[in-house]
C-alpha cells in the first residue's frame, strides 16, 4: 500500500497521479501530490515505478497501512527500490533479459 510521497525528493511532476490505476493521489498545486484514498491503493507499484525521483514507498502489505516513518533510514533504503530492482532509471541495467517466464509459455505446448 502506497505510504510516502517524499517532500523532500518529489518534484511535482505528477507522473504518479496519473500512472495510478485507482486514483488514489490528488494533485497539490505547487506541492507534492496527496495521498487523498490511500484504501485505494492496490500496492501494483506502478506509481513507484514510474516516479523519476524515487520519491515513493509502497509497502508490500496490501490490506493495512503500514505506518512507515520517511526519515527512518530503513524506509528511505525502501524508497524506488522496486524501480531499482527491475532496472528503471538513469544508470540502472535492465533486468528484462533475466527473466525466463517465457519458458513455462513454450512448456505449455
Amino acid at each position: 500500500m502506497i505510504e510516502i510521497v517524499s517532500a523532500q525528493r518529489c518534484t511535482g511532476c505528477n507522473i504518479c497521479v496519473h500512472a495510478c490505476p485507482t486514483n488514489v493521489f490528488e494533485i497539490v498545486a505547487g506541492k507534492p501530490p496527496r495521498i487523498a484514498r490511500q484504501d485505494d491503493c492496490q500496492t501494483c507499484f506502478m506509481c513507484e515505478l514510474y516516479c523519476p525521483e524515487d520519491a515513493l514507498y509502497v509497502a508490500p502489505v496490501a490490506d493495512a497501512p503500514a505506518q512507515a516513518e520517511e526519515a527512518a533510514s530503513a524506509t528511505q533504503a525502501l524508497m524506488g527500490s522496486y524501480r531499482a530492482s527491475i532496472g528503471w532509471g538513469k544508470g540502472r541495467q535492465s533486468t528484462a533479459s533475466l527473466d525466463a517466464s517465457f519458458e513455462l509459455l513454450a512448456r505449455a505446448h
